[in-house]
């Protein structure tokens, strides 16, 4: 399973995908995908930086979106005052 999770002052919101069920061309799956996309491209388009995370390793910054990706994690672009 793939899951991006978007960082917010309410905690956290998490999307699921299952790229399994994407090459297989399952449209829920199909779906998932594409809407956990378009929530990516959202956030990086309003500032925020997006990292993927793998265990056992150091988080990677990342520009594109990754389905393949286990965890991505999105953090909002932070604004001092």
């Amino acid at each position: 399973m793939g899951m991006l999770r978007v960082l917010s002052r309410r905690g956290d919101d998490r999307f699921e995908w299952n790229p399994t069920a994407v090459e297989v061309g399952d449209p829920e799956a199909v779906a998932a995908i594409k809407e956990a996309e378009r929530i990516f491209e959202e956030q990086r388009a309003r500032g925020a930086t997006a990292v993927r995370v793998r265990p056992g390793q150091p988080a990677e910054r990342i520009q594109q979106f990754d389905p393949n990706a286990e965890e991505i994690i999105m953090i909002p672009r932070v604004v001092g005052g």
